[in-house]
């Protein structure tokens, strides 16, 4: 991966500031994800983040699985993840962790508490630990159990893990402040039953730690310096803290919160992103709709224009929607230099060049990049019969409309001039066929008379033409911000695919997923990575030419 200039933020500023003051003499991250789901932009920009700064202090980074609910885990997701954090151009320190890695210890710190009186077992159910909990005006009410004797709790915690107590009929909560302001200091649950199978584990344990309890513990076992979380867990910090300071480690990391990344005409709740797969709203969590890596990366977007994405919108703490059309700016300024050229035509309609030889074919050469003569020059063969673009056709127009019209003349991309003389229509009154004459003296050369042909349109010769589907996409949503509706499906786009059936020149045909190429006056596409095949090629549209959702506007 090409070393990128750091950018400065106030993450950054504070550990130039505890590296000058001697408070840590390296910086060790982590990115913690949940195994729950596949990864999206959001993580991203944590992934960014958390390697980027290890990376740049020349620190390590720990890739560590926050696998404390296995009822909604799976390998498929730890395999995805990490699939997406390397293909993003990072490397984690050592093998990948858990926070199962600590169950033993996580245990053992539990235990502890309770012997200093500061947890204990509570048998009230969810929705009395709920009432009893106040609110943001009003203080808490103690529970019942919550002056158990220690060596009580202590019998009460080993009955939970040895399996005598069901799901929510015990629970271990540390004893805190019912009246404190913050609402997670309310004598939080920090152990729960769970008799689930664990991916890990296996069937070792029926006790399961929470996040809040796990996280800061997981953090000091592994020695981070600085755990960066976004802004949700702010006030989750006291809680942090709290358990840090009240058991047995030698490390104390700092909590250090950012905004969370919100992008609009998308969702960034796993949750929701899971209903869409699961109700069969996609096709999948790589489906090239859905803000996922997985997703991106099989729509043609590539590691670098998201890592540039995450340095534009900067790490802030203000919460914001961030426009679609930054990311997609990020893509299509680094394909306008890196994607070779190529003719396609998404929706043919057939041309004939009356006057042109028949059955007779030229081979002629095209640039690969109009700005990088590095990148070479394609052969493309030429005949009598041809594919346009049926958009690209009129039989009347105004003189706004700079392409094909009865009765004028275009030039063809890299070929000739050619003048529509008539059209043969089928029983719809719908054009099937144009007939055209064409100069053979302007192929790389204006009319000899000085006929002035302004319009240009692309091609695909008919006899070499090779059939390919072409995906478009659109934004998944139609409001800017779904996940504010009541029923976020019914701001689903319809439009948000459309399928075309065409055809691409011949030098496409042994086209690679992932390669990308800039179609001639249509846009950035790739081979899809799982539909496309040598027998029936598969084009994703990665992202427009141009911004057409702010040229609406």
């Amino acid at each position: 991966m090409a070393a990128e200039a750091p950018r400065s933020n106030f993450i950054r500023q504070l550990i130039d500031k505890d590296l000058a003051s001697g408070k840590h003499d390296q910086v060790h991250t982590r990115f913690p994800p949940e195994p729950n789901g596949y990864l999206h932009i959001g993580h991203a920009k944590s992934i960014v983040l958390n390697f980027g700064i290890a990376q740049d202090y020349q620190g390590t980074c720990n890739l560590r699985f926050d696998d404390t609910n296995p009822l909604k885990e799976k390998v498929d997701y730890i395999n995805s993840i990490q699939e997406d954090v390397r293909w993003m151009g990072y490397e984690w320190e050592g093998k990948p962790r858990y926070s199962s890695d600590y169950f033993d210890k996580l245990y053992g710190f539990a235990v502890e508490l309770i012997e200093k009186g500061l947890a204990y077992v509570d048998f009230s159910t969810q929705e009395q630990m709920r009432e009893m909990r106040g609110t943001l005006k009003e203080p808490g009410v103690n529970s019942p159990y919550r002056d158990t004797p220690v060596a009580e709790n202590l019998k009460h915690f080993e009955d939970m893990r040895n399996g005598k107590y069901q799901e929510g009929e015990a629970s271990l909560r540390a004893k805190i402040d019912m009246a404190s302001s913050f609402m997670v200091l309310r004598d939080p649950v920090i152990y729960r039953v769970r008799f689930a199978h664990h991916h890990q584990t296996g069937d070792k344990w029926c006790v399961y730690p929470m996040y809040d309890f796990t996280h800061c513990i997981s953090d000091a076992l592994e020695g981070i310096t600085h755990s960066l979380c976004t802004l949700e867990f702010q006030d989750n910090r006291r809680l942090y803290d709290w358990v840090l300071e009240n058991i047995s480690v030698d490390c104390h990391p700092q909590q250090i919160e950012f905004s969370r990344l919100n992008l609009q005409y998308t969702v960034m709740s796993k949750r929701k992103l899971n209903e869409l797969v699961e109700e069969g709203r996609v096709s999948g969590w790589d489906d090239p709709r859905m803000p996922t890596i997985a997703g991106l990366r099989r729509r043609g977007y590539t590691p670098n224009s998201i890592r540039e994405f995450c340095h534009r919108i900067g790490v802030t703490k203000m919460d914001n929607q961030v426009e679609m059309s930054m990311l997609e700016s990020c893509i299509r300024d680094e394909l306008n230099v890196n994607a070779p050229r190529a003719l396609a035509v998404i929706n043919p309609v057939k041309l004939v060049i009356e006057n042109y030889p028949d059955n007779s074919t030229e081979e002629l050469q095209a640039p690969n990049h109009p700005n990088d003569e590095s990148m070479g020059t394609r052969t493309l063969p030429f005949g009598r019969e041809i594919y346009i673009e049926a958009e690209d056709f009129r039989e009347e127009a105004n003189k706004k409309f700079k392409r094909l019209v009865l009765g004028k003349e275009v030039r063809l991309r890299n070929a000739y001039v050619i003048k529509a003389e008539r059209v043969e229509k089928d029983d719809a009154g719908l054009v099937r066929t144009i007939y055209c004459t064409y100069d053979p003296d302007t192929l790389g050369q204006d009319p000899a008379d000085g006929r002035k042909v302004k319009g240009v349109i692309h091609w695909v010769a008919a006899s070499h033409a090779v059939p390919a589907e072409f995906r478009l996409y659109d934004r998944l949503f139609q409001v800017p911000n779904p996940a504010a509706e009541q029923d976020f499906f019914s701001t689903l786009n319809p439009s948000s695919l459309l399928v075309h059936q065409g055809y691409v020149e011949l030098s496409l045909q042994s086209a690679k997923p992932e390669q990308a190429y800039q179609f001639e006056r249509i846009g950035y596409f790739c081979a899809d990575s799982k539909d496309s095949a040598a027998d029936k090629l598969v084009f994703n549209q990665t992202v427009g030419l141009r911004d057409t959702w702010t040229d609406e506007a």
